[in-house]
């Protein structure tokens, strides 16, 4: 079943995120990941508002998962640390109702 991976992020050094973003970008793409949401509009319902989110969606839980543990996306995250607050949660995706 397909996956995902969806941030909450509060970005704070724009310089150094978009090192993370460029890097991750690539990393998540390697995976076979797919952005459905990057940053655009939102509306905060309840928690935390952090005015950048994020959903990918990986091909199974187990790839989003070895995408995050790459060094690939570990050298990104290296930039992301210290320059945003972020929450992270790789869910799996119900699969398709049969018609």
């Amino acid at each position: 079943m397909t996956a995902l991976w969806i941030a909450n992020v509060h970005v704070t050094d724009e310089e150094a995120y978009s090192r993370y973003a460029k890097i991750a970008t690539v990393a998540i793409a390697d995976h076979g990941g797919v952005f459905l949401a990057r940053g655009g509009r939102h509306v905060q319902l309840e928690g935390r508002d952090r005015p950048r989110n994020v959903v990918a969606r990986f091909p199974s839980l187990e790839v989003a998962e070895a995408c995050y543990r790459s060094p690939a996306y570990q050298e990104a995250l290296s930039h992301a640390i210290g320059a945003s607050e972020r929450d992270l949660v790789i869910v799996e995706e119900v699969p398709p109702a049969a018609e």
